[in-house]
């Protein structure tokens, strides 16, 4: 198949309509905005609570998993949503996506133990992988890419009102509460995206397909296997074995055999759950890479940023939340200022090649800063930082979406967030295991800078002012800015991606046509 038949986008200018008014759009939008939010936030309020679920679960290793146990099962059931929303429709799978959301969340606030609770997490990232994929087909159903920017606001507004609120929330309910409420608070917000779906959704029609897809079985089972063992090595690397171990290199050997067994599966089935078709589209491709590295760097700081506060900075749960807020902001800000920009131009390419620019400078400034050194300089860095990776986000979903054929807006969506929650499992991993290393050799008894067997890791004063007292601040030091050199050389790489995309211009009306009441 050629570059054109993949991405149909061209300079002729094509109908902006998309067949319904904006009062019909924002109807649609408020049940998508309210499923954004309850994705969202789940992602922001966990962070600040990470140590202290590991002081009352008490453990600290694994504590990468809660987040990375999500993320996994939320991205092997993103192309099964994908698919069967191509079939049945957007709104009835995310109000069974919103159900399961409700009910695993229920059982995250009564786990009585870590190994519970990555469980229950990862049942609950079933429901959640379902949420933002469907909400963003929903989205390239209604309105063309380019059109997106008029209402690119109100998404980037939740996105700005989760980036406040969820790690202030989150830190506040684990200090003042318990980090269990940070699960009991998905129930009330679920049930209201319910009715928001039910009512908001009703306008959207499935795609015409010829016929049914037929689920990828097999390629489903190839992904999960292969994703579970890389992210274990990952995860055990450095940690519980040595990166060099027989363990770590069996881990990672099976899960590349997996993945090119993956890809041997999608070339050979009619309907694959990752299709290749779209691959080889050069811009879509190019989209889908920036995509995935920005979605690992932004977990890395996800996870990074609260504990250095906690940890290296002396602060609180809830102030760390606190601090991360700045991040996420330039995060939702860089959001609106690239949909601005494919409104006004176009094109997208220029701009991700700015943000992208941006996210490694402000990664290079974080490596560089000491552990004192002043917090407005390390805002400034986490602002320039976040700013990119926004920037960077918004450009490659509209460019990826913009790239696919009718046929393949669901799956081609799917694939892109699979691909992005790859990246964002990998991410929250490799932050976890190099700063545990760093924790690991801090507290290791009879070394030169152990720490009393007492010492929590929780948060607070105590851990810097042990940390000064036994030399381990060069611990720290390492582990903190190895997460961000290693996040930096990621963020050069894509930068040289945007370098090589092409610079296609993006549709001005979408593929489907609305039913009426």
């Amino acid at each position: 198949m050629s570059e054109a038949s993949i991405a149909p986008a061209s300079p002729i200018r094509q109908p902006a309509s998309s067949g319904l008014s904006h009062a019909e759009i924002m109807r649609v939008m408020s049940g998508v905005l309210i499923c954004i939010l309850l994705a969202a936030l789940d992602q922001t309020v966990v962070i600040p609570a990470l140590p202290a679920i590991g002081s009352e679960l008490g453990a600290y290793s694994q504590l990468s998993w809660i987040v990375a146990a999500y993320l996994i099962t939320s991205t092997i059931s993103t192309p099964i949503y994908s698919k069967f929303s191509d079939i049945y429709g957007r709104r009835r799978l995310l109000i069974i996506c919103i159900g399961l959301f409700i009910a695993t969340s229920m059982l995250c606030a009564v786990a009585q133990s870590l190994n519970q609770l990555i469980w229950f997490r990862a049942l609950q990232g079933l429901g959640g992988g379902g949420l933002m994929a469907l909400t963003q087909a929903a989205i390239a159903d209604v309105m063309s890419p380019r059109e997106r920017g008029r209402y690119q606001a109100y998404i980037s507004a939740v996105w700005a009102i989760t980036s406040i609120s969820g790690p202030l929330v989150g830190g506040f309910m684990a200090q003042t509460l318990s980090w269990r409420w940070i699960f009991w608070i998905n129930l009330p917000i679920g049930a209201i995206a319910m009715w928001a779906c039910h009512n908001g959704l009703r306008r959207l029609s499935p795609p015409g397909l010829s016929s049914k897809p037929r689920l990828d079985v097999i390629g489903m089972l190839l992904l999960s296997g292969s994703l579970s063992l890389l992210l274990l090595a990952l995860g055990w690397g450095g940690d519980i074995y040595a990166w060099g171990s027989y363990q770590i290199m069996t881990l990672v050997a099976a899960g590349l055999v997996l993945l090119v067994l993956l890809i041997l599966q999608e070339l050979r089935v009619n309907d694959p759950l990752l299709p290749p078709r779209v691959f080889k589209s050069k811009s879509y491709v190019g989209n889908v890479t920036v995509s995935t590295l920005m979605s690992l760097l932004l977990f890395m700081c996800l996870f990074a940023i609260p504990l250095f506060f906690q940890i290296a900075r002396g602060t609180t749960a809830a102030q760390s939340g606190f601090y991360l807020a700045p991040f996420m902001l330039s995060s939702a800000a860089g959001n609106v200022a690239g949909s601005r920009y494919a409104k006004r131009f176009g094109t997208m390419r220029g701009e991700m090649r700015v943000a992208s620019f941006s996210c490694c400078m402000g990664l290079i400034l974080l490596a560089t800063l000491p552990l004192d050194a002043p917090v407005w300089a390390i805002l400034i860095a986490m602002i320039v930082t976040g700013a990119g990776i926004g920037g960077s986000f918004i450009g490659s979903m509209m460019g990826g979406q913009n790239a696919l054929s009718a046929r393949d807006t669901g799956a081609g969506t799917g694939a892109l967030l699979v691909l992005r929650s790859v990246g964002g499992a990998s991410g929250s991993s490799l932050a976890g295991a190099i700063i545990a290393s760093g924790l690991i050799a801090i507290h290791k008894p009879g070394t030169a800078t152990a720490m009393p067997a007492t010492h929590p890791v929780q948060h607070g004063a105590a851990a810097l002012a042990n940390a000064a007292n036994s030399g381990a601040t060069t611990h720290l030091g390492w582990s903190f800015g190895m997460v961000y050199v290693v996040a930096a050389m990621f963020a050069a790489i894509a930068f040289a991606v945007t370098l090589w995309m092409p610079n296609t211009r993006l549709r001005e009306a979408p593929h489907f046509a609305p039913i009426s009441e």
